[in-house]
């Protein structure tokens, strides 16, 4: 009833009578989703009760014991954790994808920072799927205070997938939050040893917003990595990324930094330096370029820190005040923005040279793209005393020619910044 009332909305905000514009229309009928399903749509699924595709059922008995079954191994952990005060959510999500693979399940976390157990039991089904036989799945993905349980069913080639999402509550329980069925319109296990799967389902909100079922990815990846390889791409990858900043995405070494952008440099490990938020941000006026003047002592301790170079030659990739040794720098503004759908980065290889510095292979897994490489560098760090270090060199490797790393932005010019925002200092 809700959902054609919606479209008996959006047909007459269509009409040339009314002359509603088609973006108030999609606005209000989402306004009037929100209104009146907002208790149905959030109120999550009672222990015992699923709802798939916005129909409620009951569990069968084994979907019930299986419930019964997790939530016991989550108790018994985190019992563990307030007993022995384990501080890392690591660690704590290390216990439970290991307690859960001794009960003969198939688990992982959804961050890929956890070796799979089980997976001989993918990669069997992957088989079955190839050779177009009948087999089932079931693998839990360990998701914030929670987990992601996925019900694959396949047959003459086709996977049938069933998603449910499951959040540990206070009182100690299980809420089914949302269950959801669709096909797989994708389904591959990469050379990386990733599992990435693609569907999309009917949801009445989304609809509403995009005219389209919503799609739904997922890339777990099945094969072991190496561990090292894994605190390698805490400490020295993962905290750069690929946000905002161009450190791996182009290349430059210590002889020759070519386009890296100094000034994101500084926004990355600033805060890892003087352990607080960059303090430098932009006017929320969007209309206001804001411009400070960072004292050489700052910046070039910052970006000095994790790059061996003179400072002459900072200075000369960036603006360098020399009569008031300040630096010149913009934040980033509106014209800067970003998309928020990036890769991520994995270090599957490296190698330990013999000048003392690290080489790092690094792919960037990109699930939205269906992808567990996009594309990879080649990265080469130089650990010193303590937890000290810094970055030599980086090398891309563009899978495809006419590949672009579509989400990043540069930095605005300070031709085209006084353009937009008028003279510096006006």
């Amino acid at each position: 009833m809700l959902w054609k009332k919606i479209k008996e909305f959006w047909n007459t905000g269509l009409t040339e009578k009314n002359r509603i514009p088609k973006y108030f229309v999609v606005i209000s009928a989402f306004a009037l989703v929100i209104i009146s399903c907002g208790d149905e749509e959030r109120k999550p699924s009672e222990i015992g009760m699923k709802v798939v595709d916005g129909k409620i059922s009951s569990l069968d008995k084994s979907e019930s014991d299986d419930i019964e079954s997790i939530t016991v191994v989550y108790r018994d952990i985190y019992d563990e954790v307030i007993e022995t005060h384990t501080p890392s959510s690591l660690e704590t999500t290390q216990c439970i994808v290991s307690r859960l693979g001794e009960n003969g399940y198939v688990a992982v976390d959804s961050e890929n920072q956890v070796d799979m157990v089980g997976a001989e039991q993918v990669t069997a089904f992957c088989r079955a799927v190839e050779q177009k036989k009948k087999a089932e799945l079931t693998i839990l993905v360990i998701k914030d205070s929670g987990f992601q349980k996925f019900d694959f069913q396949t047959e003459d080639g086709n996977v049938m997938i069933v998603r449910g999402y499951y959040q540990y509550d206070e009182n100690g329980c299980f809420q089914n939050r949302n269950m959801v069925s669709y096909p797989a319109d994708v389904w591959k296990y990469t050379e990386e040893g990733y599992l990435i799967f693609e569907g999309s389902y009917f949801s009445d909100m989304d609809f509403v917003l995009t005219l389209s079922d919503t799609p739904e990815r997922t890339a777990l990846r099945v094969l072991p990595l190496d561990e090292t390889c894994r605190e390698l791409n805490r400490k020295y990858i993962l905290p750069v990324g690929y946000e905002k900043n161009n450190m791996f995405l182009t290349d430059w070494s210590e002889e020759d930094f070519a386009d890296l952008d100094f000034y994101d440099v500084f926004d990355v490990f600033y805060s890892n330096l003087y352990q607080q938020s960059v303090p430098y941000v932009a006017d929320e006026n969007l209309s206001i370029g804001k411009v400070y003047q960072i004292p050489e002592e700052i910046f070039e301790k910052v970006v000095l820190t994790y790059f061996d170079m003179d400072s002459d030659v900072l200075r000369s990739k960036t603006t360098y005040d020399s009569e008031n040794t300040v630096y010149e720098y913009r934040p980033r503004g509106f014209y800067e923005i970003e998309y928020l759908d990036i890769p991520y980065p994995e270090v599957v290889s490296y190698t330990e040279n013999q000048d003392g510095t690290i080489t790092l292979m690094v792919n960037a897994v990109y699930p939205n793209g269906n992808t567990s490489k996009l594309f990879s560098h080649k990265t080469v760090i130089r650990p010193s005393e303590g937890d000290s270090f810094q970055y030599v060199s980086n090398q891309v490797n563009l899978l495809e020619k006419d590949r672009n790393i579509w989400w990043h932005s540069n930095r605005l010019t300070r031709e085209k910044w006084v353009e937009i925002y008028g003279e510096i200092g006006e």
